[in-house]
């Protein structure tokens, strides 16, 4: 039983998520098909990899997974498969795949389809996810691609008492996704006491939650997540909207001497 997932910058009142998967169940009528998101503002690269970086570990070996989020022309960035920790990936070679995993890809190839019109996704993804499921080899969907384009994933700046990062994610709670993992906040704080400094210094937290709860409700609260990152919330309320953040908001860490 074959697994595909989709992610991709349309949304649910367009045609074009049923029709890609119309035209995969009519070669292969018991494919599982998973929607990772139809919400990822257009052209949007980075927000697609992140949600494909945090859900793909989830899924069994072979899942093939397709990308339908695009930020030029073909001719620049061409179609591709690539394997990724036993997983493939059909989409843009546009830089996505360095963004979703730290490994480089075992395989990569061009895919081989002829290709005309506006909707590629179906003409050429569908068949190519229809031909990866016959075959469960990617070099059977074209030629060898040597060198994938690669984006970098924005990094926290930081110096011994300062850690500088920015908002990458907001979910459906509204709650903001930091850039700050974990361990960098705890190999540059030292167990030191620290502001959390939010819109220019408007906002300061001086404290890390274990759970939402633990703050008064409709009050700022920061945690580290299930995925080890930063969160900005609010207890019972709605952080992004009340605090004006956005994507790429600056958040600031500061650690003050002595304990």
């Amino acid at each position: 039983m074959a697994i595909v997932t989709l992610t991709s910058d349309w949304n649910n009142d367009d045609y074009y998520a049923a029709s890609v998967q119309g035209k995969i169940l009519s070669r292969h009528p018991g494919t599982v098909f998973v929607l990772v998101t139809n919400k990822i503002p257009a052209f949007n690269i980075s927000l697609a990899a992140f949600q494909l970086r945090n859900a793909v570990p989830n899924f069994p070996a072979g899942t093939i997974h397709l990308i339908a989020v695009n930020n030029a022309s073909e001719e620049r960035f061409p179609f591709v498969a690539v394997k990724i920790n036993n997983q493939f990936f059909i989409g843009y070679d546009n830089g996505i795949f360095g963004l979703i995993a730290d490994e480089e890809p075992r395989e990569a190839v061009l895919l081989k389809y002829d290709y005309a019109g506006t909707f590629p996704e179906l003409s050429v993804f569908a068949q190519a996810a229809g031909d990866l499921i016959d075959s469960g080899k990617i070099n059977s969907l074209g030629t060898k691609h040597e060198k994938l384009y690669r984006q970098i994933a924005m990094l926290p700046a930081i110096d011994e008492s300062v850690i500088t990062g920015s908002i990458i994610y907001i979910d459906s709670y509204r709650n903001a996704f930091t850039n700050i993992n974990q361990e960098l906040f705890e190999r540059i704080g030292k167990g030191r006491p620290f502001e959390l400094l939010i819109q220019s210094n408007h906002y300061r937290i001086n404290r890390i939650n274990n759970w939402y709860s633990e703050t008064t409700s409709g009050e700022i609260l920061a945690l580290f997540n299930s995925l080890g990152l930063l969160e900005i919330a609010i207890n019972g309320g709605n952080a992004a909207d009340l605090l004006n953040l956005s994507l790429n908001s600056s958040v600031r860490i500061k650690f003050k001497e002595g304990r």
